[in-house]
């Protein structure tokens, strides 16, 4: 099967995820999307659809992938935020159109075809979604960070069967307590558990992948899935939670997501969020993701507030974002690319646009772009990877983009600090 993934205009209801990847780069369960779609369609030659301005980073970041690319041509598309059901029941020789609701999650086409560019692709596919059968797709289109991590936890029980007919079945090392069924316990050959660890299997599979290491008095609880390359020290990682690679963690983390290269080494509370890469929570940093009322939560996204339906939501921090020692994140909080948070011993904004920084309490903008993305180039350097001049025209894009969006947040903010001190 050739298979093209395309984005379509609600890949903006994931932000701030979305402003620095592709949607079909976001992880849930123990995979990305793409992954996901790859492994469940049997796809063979796979390209991609995205917005052009993270078109030259996503062929960075998915090398051999073509991206926007006008010779390839395919019969079968596929939506970023589709999150196919485990069957992978798509039938590629008959022409349809498979649908969640309205929505289109994948075209089967009578002939080869390229899409056209973002501004004609939701006509095009309203034209073939007319003219094709229509057909349940089954799965999940994620509208929201929150469907992700609302679907974590049911694809971390699917994915126990692929991950150990990759990884197999191991011993458990010595000094190790094991609660539950070792079957649901995948350990890859050469991860590192050491003595004195908890595994909890009896609510869902412990996926611990190459590279990994899990240090004393750490507790993992099923289901969970600690990526390649992540050091868990000393930390409780609850169900539902998926670990990207090259995380350092600590410290408490329920019901989450980190997409990969993410640094929350120490204590604090991290609960139904999702964060992005090279994201740093200082010590003390803690994450509200249940209002007192126990009512429901909303969050701003892309410029309007949608109610989630859930009582349990944390933060949706962007790439590149720090926090500072004791910082206090508000249930439903929207961070932004490339934000620093500085504590102010109350609960922080909601709503941190990309390149602002919180200080007493207030929105400042970060202009100084050499001076962030210098950090920028530290941290990946640190762990072994580079800033290229493809990042920083991506993110200097960025910072054009959102340039309205930060003033006004900071005029907003500044108009708020005033009538507080009147």
């Amino acid at each position: 099967m050739r298979l093209c993934v395309f984005e379509d205009t609600r890949v903006l209801g994931l932000e701030p995820l979305t402003l620095t990847r592709p949607a079909f780069a976001l992880r849930c369960g123990a995979e990305t999307i793409l992954e996901r779609q790859r492994r469940v369609l049997a796809a063979g030659e796979v390209g991609g659809c995205v917005r052009p301005e993270l078109a030259a980073l996503t062929r960075l970041t998915h090398p051999g992938v073509p991206i926007n690319d006008a010779d390839f041509r395919a019969t079968v598309f596929v939506n970023a935020r589709w999150l196919p059901d485990a069957t992978g029941a798509l039938d590629a020789r008959t022409p349809q159109a498979g649908l969640i609701g309205e929505q289109v999650a994948y075209l089967v086409l009578p002939e080869p075809a390229v899409p056209p560019g973002p501004e004609q692709l939701d006509e095009w596919l309203a034209r073939w979604k007319e003219r094709l059968p229509n057909r349940e797709a089954g799965g999940l289109l994620c509208d929201y960070l929150w469907d992700l991590i609302g679907q974590n936890a049911d694809l971390l029980h699917q994915d126990l069967t692929w991950f150990r007919a990759r990884h197999g079945q191991r011993t458990l090392p010595p000094g190790v307590a094991l609660l539950g069924s070792p079957e649901r316990l995948v350990v890859a050959p050469d991860a590192q558990i050491e003595p004195f660890a908890v595994v909890d299997t009896r609510q869902g599979p412990v996926l611990v992948d190459s590279g990994v290491v899990v240090h004393s008095y750490s507790r993992l609880e099923g289901p969970c899935y600690i990526g390649k390359g992540a050091w868990v020290q000393g930390a409780r990682v609850r169900g539902g939670s998926s670990l990207g690679p090259v995380c350092r963690v600590g410290g408490d983390v329920e019901g989450s997501i980190l997409q990969g290269y993410t640094n929350k080494q120490h204590d604090g509370f991290l609960g139904h969020s999702y964060l992005g890469e090279w994201v740093n929570l200082a010590a003390g940093t803690q994450t509200s993701d249940l209002r007192n009322d126990y009512g429901e939560i909303s969050v701003t996204v892309n410029g309007r507030r949608v109610a989630t339906g859930r009582n349990k939501v944390g933060s949706f921090i962007g790439d590149h974002t720090k926090t500072g020692l004791g910082v206090l994140l508000n249930t439903g909080s929207a961070i932004g690319a490339f934000a620093n948070l500085l504590p102010t011993g109350s609960l922080l904004p909601s709503l941190v646009p990309p390149f602002c920084q919180v200080n007493a309490g207030g929105l400042q903008e970060l202009w100084d772009l050499r001076k962030l993305f210098g950090t920028a180039a530290t941290v990946m350097r640190r762990r072994g990877l580079e800033l290229t001049d493809t990042h920083r025209d991506c993110y200097d894009a960025l910072y054009e983009a959102t340039a309205e969006l930060r003033r006004r947040a900071v005029r907003d903010s500044e108009a708020r600090r005033l009538r507080r001190s009147v």
